[in-house]
């Protein structure tokens, strides 16, 4: 069947069954390879998305639920003042060790930003604690969305 979603501000028109996950239908039929697959049951946070500016996990929603909404990867996050300033952020503070985690890490802390300009640990804590980094970078993180925070 063919859906239209609109990702990054771009239409697109997929033609595919509509139990597809939408991250196979972004790295696989768009070419947007920024969102990663890690655990394909919504625990790890790697393939995190925003739809209507909801963080959500791209592994397990099937394109047909995404179809109404604006869809926003990793390779646009930057185009919003949140999004600027965590990435701005994350290289500052030098987070990223291996990296896999990291957009889905940045696709949530954007959405915690967004939401919340002045969050407390325990508000980032709360909104970060489905990312999960291999790499224990957990501090850089949260200092990383602190400076972010501060940087508005």
């Amino acid at each position: 069947m063919a859906y239209d979603l609109t990702v990054n501000g771009k239409s697109y028109v997929v033609d595919v069954d509509g139990d597809i996950p939408l991250l196979w239908i972004l790295r696989d039929t768009i070419g947007l390879t920024g969102t990663k697959f890690g655990c394909g049951i919504a625990m790890c946070g790697a393939c995190t998305v925003h739809v209507d500016g909801m963080p959500v996990r791209s592994c397990v929603l099937p394109v047909s639920d995404a179809v109404a909404g604006a869809i926003t990867t990793i390779e646009a996050i930057s185009e919003t003042d949140a999004g600027r300033r965590v990435q701005q952020a994350w290289l500052d503070i030098d987070v990223v060790q291996c990296g896999y985690c990291q957009s889905g890490q940045i696709m949530s802390a954007t959405a915690l930003l967004a939401a919340n300009s002045t969050p407390t640990d325990e508000d980032i804590d709360a909104v970060m604690a489905g990312n999960i980094c291999r790499c224990g970078t957990y501090p850089r993180i949260r200092a990383a969305i602190k400076q972010a925070a501060e940087a508005r």
